[in-house]
């Protein structure tokens, strides 16, 4: 993705990660009959999820989205429509990512001390050093989480299981493997898009196989993760090993600071200011809502391509806030003042205009 492109779906997307931890989740159809397994009570399984140690595996993952994201060039895998990646992991913080778009190809290695991306599109290697295998050195793995089901369900049950209802609903038969199903459905006091969370959990490794987000108001999941092949157990080495091939363009993310600083480009600043260092937060549990406010100076020089963008898939609201524009999909809003204040979360708009004048 060309960063300096930002746009509002691509905020959309960040935000439902950073803040509800919910983007790109839902539940594909089941395979086979549903096994048959030992009872398990709900606060069993949420503590065997969130204290199994990770192992090793290699596997598939699908991905089937109808959050109702624009379809844009630098973006496809937030586009509506089906997606797939390969993912690899030592358990011990070593990952690699395979992420097909089209023709070309975006892999992202950890070997342990430093990250690695790597798009065929234009042969260009992005070296970030200094990661541990265990990730103290907090590297960007957003692609890891947005393609691994089980640091997705992770996140999800960590944030929201006491602002939750929580129960197993079934087994089922997920890449050939058994599976319980535990249901979070959020609290009759949440003000959320969401009307449950799904997620299927290996009976075997307390592994999350698959999530599912169901939302108000719609008989269809918002979209699609799931493992569709999972191979457990140890990984080819060479698989957490990387040589940039032949030719290839090697820069680090200083580098490419610098370089923005000779040739800047102006950018909407959106997806900057929602996921900064210090972002604001209101609300709790499913009622999260992330605040920021825009540089006055990014508003007055925001390109012509981001803004077209943010007028086609906005509408223009006002409210004793102030005026500004929405932009929905199925699981978040967002709402950017015209001031530069913006709000964002899986809540519905009115949660939003509820909210916004406390943003400083």
């Amino acid at each position: 993705m060309n960063k300096r492109k930002v746009t509002l779906a691509a905020a959309a997307a960040g935000v439902l990660t950073g803040a509800a931890g919910l983007s790109l989740l839902a539940m594909p159809a089941g395979a086979g009959q549903p096994p048959s397994l030992p009872t398990v009570s709900p606060e069993t399984l949420v503590e065997q999820v969130l204290t199994a140690k990770p192992g090793a595996f290699g596997g598939t993952v699908e991905v089937d989205n109808k959050l109702g994201l624009p379809a844009i060039a630098e973006i496809p895998q937030l586009a509506d429509g089906k997606h797939s990646a390969r993912i690899w992991t030592d358990g011990n913080g070593k990952f690699r990512l395979a992420l097909p778009n089209g023709q070309s190809e975006q892999t992202v290695v950890n070997d342990g001390t430093t990250l690695w991306s790597w798009n065929s599109a234009d042969n260009e290697v992005t070296k970030s050093e200094g990661f541990d295998k265990l990730g103290s050195g907090k590297p960007d793995s957003a692609e890891q989480k947005a393609a691994d089901p089980a640091s997705a369900a992770k996140e999800i049950i960590g944030k929201t299981k006491e602002f939750s209802d929580i129960t197993v609903d079934g087994t089922a038969r997920v890449a050939n493997r058994a599976a319980y199903e535990l249901v979070l459905t959020p609290k009759a006091t949440e003000k959320t898009l969401v009307r449950e969370v799904r997620i299927a959990v290996d009976s075997e490794l307390k592994m999350p196989l698959r999530v599912a987000v169901l939302t108000n108001g719609t008989a269809e999941p918002a979209a699609t993760v799931g493992f569709s092949e999972i191979n457990a157990g140890p990984q080819d080495a060479k698989l957490f090993q990387f040589t940039p091939p032949a030719g290839a363009k090697v820069t680090t993310p200083e580098a490419k600071e610098n370089e923005k600083r000779q040739h800047p480009m102006p950018e909407l600043g959106l997806e900057q200011a929602l996921q900064g260092e210090n972002p604001q937060i209101f609300g709790s549990g499913w009622d999260t809502v992330v605040g920021a406010r825009i540089p006055a100076e990014a508003m007055t020089k925001v390109p012509a391509e981001a803004q077209g963008l943010v007028d086609r898939f906005t509408k223009k609201v006002s409210g004793s806030w102030g005026t500004g524009k929405l932009f929905t999909t199925k699981v978040a809003t967002i709402l950017i003042a015209d001031d530069g204040r913006v709000v964002a979360g899986a809540v519905p708009e009115q949660v939003l205009f509820d909210t916004i004048g406390q943003v400083k």
